[in-house]
């Protein structure tokens, strides 16, 4: 005969699996996408001493926070690692880019590029992101606090 706590533990870890199938593809999905851009950006990265170092960190570090989110869907500990992952994109991309000028010596030549709009825009997506994830917190605390009344 099964008890109902034996159905609860059975459904727990259902969700459990798949939290970590879902989170599993994902990651996947971005280490796919990595391997296919990198195969673009090798001329680039033949230049550009250390960039391919930059775009690695910056994807394990995503990837690690978009699997912990993931992990811990449900819960409060989700949002706030969404923020951080919007965070760190955003001081990842300002230490990386020196603040949106690039110089770049190449024998002779010595090139300057101002990549500060493309700063701009990055660190305004990353703020619609922190905001999402501020938001999407208050309405689980919200909706949690309803439950908790009722």
């Amino acid at each position: 005969m099964v008890t109902e706590g034996d159905e609860d533990s059975k459904r727990r870890i259902r969700r459990n699996v798949v939290k970590v199938s879902k989170a599993a593809v994902k990651a996947l999905v971005v280490c796919i996408v990595y391997v296919i851009l990198a195969r673009f950006l090798a001329p680039v990265s033949m230049m550009i001493t250390g960039f391919q170092e930059m775009i690695e960190t910056l994807l394990i570090v995503y990837v690690v926070l978009m699997l912990i989110g993931d992990l811990t869907s449900g819960t409060i500990v989700q949002h706030f690692f969404n923020a951080a992952k919007s965070l760190f994109v955003m001081i990842y991309l300002v230490f990386t880019l020196n603040h949106g000028i690039f110089e770049y010596t190449f024998g002779n030549v010595n090139i300057m590029v101002d990549l500060r709009l493309f700063l701009i825009i990055a660190m305004l997506i990353g703020l619609l992101g922190l905001a999402k994830s501020v938001l999407q917190a208050i309405d689980y605390v919200g909706e949690r606090a309803e439950l908790a009344r009722v």
